[in-house]
């Protein structure tokens, strides 16, 4: 066999294809290392909000209350406070609402990436029209 029709067959990864690749899989990296704390606070501040709701709580004050006695014991909630929530009662039903955005830094000077959360949960009370 000729040895320049074997080369030619040969496939592979080239030193600068695996350096090309080692750069792409460390930006994405570092871009997730940087996502994964902003991501993570909103998942807990859902999680307490609905648990509050959950708890059925009987006036807006006691949610706020509830909500700052969790940003002290949750160390990972430090875009919102219990100012910023929209409570709203309507009858029997209360609705707890929050909303932010939180900017990640990915090239400090130049490059951000901003997060807009928001999320909502209701207590049990009226769960809809009552039939006769």
């Amino acid at each position: 066999m000729n040895p320049s029709r074997r080369l030619a067959s040969q496939r592979g990864l080239t030193i600068f294809g695996m350096v090309a690749l080692a750069v792409i899989l460390f930006c994405v990296a570092v871009l997730l290392m940087r996502i994964y704390p902003v991501v993570t606070e909103y998942l807990t501040i859902r999680k307490v909000v609905n648990q509050i709701m959950h708890a059925d709580p009987g006036s807006p004050t006691e949610v706020r209350t509830k909500f700052e006695r969790a940003t002290e014991i949750e160390y990972g909630i430090q875009s919102i406070s219990s100012k910023d929530l929209d409570i709203k009662q309507v009858d029997d039903r209360m609705t707890t609402s929050f909303a932010y955005t939180a900017e990640v830094p990915v090239f400090e000077p130049v490059v951000y990436l901003t997060f807009k959360f928001s999320g909502s949960a209701s207590n049990g009370g009226g769960a809809g029209p009552k039939t006769p």
